[in-house]
């Protein structure tokens, strides 16, 4: 028997930064996020032989281990370790014995949410198993409480929402930990315009996105007005970017990105360097309107608006530098489970 599940990578297209703590619990964040047809893989194989084994095939990483109730967290696939350990503690399980296999479509520190994106995957993979009672909020929450929590990786709550979810949603963070995700309908039309003028660069850089999101918690509880008054511009943003959306009113996208990411680049120290820099630059001198860094920022995936015919410059323009420009799609499904 095998069991299987995919959750969906994402873009940060506005409100970046609102959804981490303090800021969240102060304030109340907003996000506008969309899910693409890049992935995370998980696949349990139960096995009887009272072994555990952890196998990361992009990462080229293989561990096994006797079957235990806690697998030791020691930065050797922890998120996957994270998961199980969480598993058996919530549910009263035995120790379990498998084989569980990964694979994410796009590298560590891409900016795309691929960590979180890997433990909505697992988690699924072990609620499809084990019959387990998780609904999308329950698991979306349970995976930010392992990664956060448990394994205290720095970071937000929106990719854990848009890995379960998917499509394209507005989503708003409350006190308490509340969370509400709002999916937006949007016209065929309007989705096939925007990834057909939003080009997806990689620059072949990674970035330590826990650097910056420690830079940017600091600043909100030492009360930089500076970072402050770039968040409240961001919420904004986001509000911004679901007007323009839903009207289809498109070619605004790439102003409403240039505006954000003016200020995005004030949330921290890292957020930005000179080779960031030069890429954003020569994107606009080329055709592009606006774009912004994916995710905390420092390296990884930037996306550029280019309207009218300006893709095709936009992307020569970039070869320069070394990167790639990737192909995607909008997708609409969030996290999928099935068995074998």
């Amino acid at each position: 028997m095998l069991i299987r599940s995919k959750a969906p990578l994402r873009l940060g297209l506005a409100g970046g930064g609102t959804d981490v703590a303090p800021f969240s619990e102060l304030f109340g964040g907003a996000i506008l996020n969309a899910t693409i047809s890049m992935y995370a893989y998980a696949t349990i194989r139960p096995t009887h032989d009272g072994k555990i084994v952890l196998h990361s095939t992009d990462k080229q990483e293989r561990f096994t281990f006797d079957t235990r109730a806690f697998l030791p967290v020691d930065g050797n696939l922890d998120l996957h370790k994270g998961v199980y350990n969480r598993i058996v503690r919530d549910f009263g399980l035995a120790p379990l014995s498998f084989e569980l296999t990964t694979y994410v479509d796009a590298p560590p520190g891409s900016g795309l949410g691929t960590s979180s994106t890997l433990v909505v995957a697992i988690l699924g993979a072990f609620a499809e198993w084990l019959n387990l009672p998780l609904g999308e909020y329950d698991l979306a929450h349970l995976a930010f409480e392992i990664e956060r929590l448990d394994l205290k990786m720095a970071g937000g709550k929106q990719d854990q929402y848009a890995a379960t979810f998917g499509g394209v949603n507005f989503m708003e963070f409350m006190k308490e930990d509340k969370v509400i995700v709002n999916p937006l309908r949007i016209r065929d039309k309007y989705l096939d315009e925007l990834a057909h003028n939003l080009i997806l660069y990689h620059t072949e850089t990674s970035r330590l996105s826990s650097a910056i999101i420690d830079q940017q918690t600091k600043n909100v509880i030492a009360g930089n007005e500076k970072s402050l008054q770039a968040m409240h511009k961001l919420k904004e943003q986001a509000l911004m970017m679901k007007e323009a959306i839903l009207k289809g009113e498109i070619d605004k996208i790439g102003e409403i990105l240039d505006f954000g990411w003016k200020f995005k680049k004030n949330l921290a120290d890292g957020v930005s360097n000179p080779f960031i820099d030069r890429i954003y630059e020569t994107a606009i001198a080329s055709g592009a309107t606006g774009g912004k860094i994916s995710g905390a920022g420092g390296g990884g995936f930037i996306f550029f608006y280019c309207p009218e015919n300006s893709r095709s410059p936009v992307i020569e323009s970039l070869k320069q530098f070394g990167g790639q420009s990737k192909r995607y799609e909008f997708t609409t499904k969030g996290l999928t489970t099935w068995g074998r």
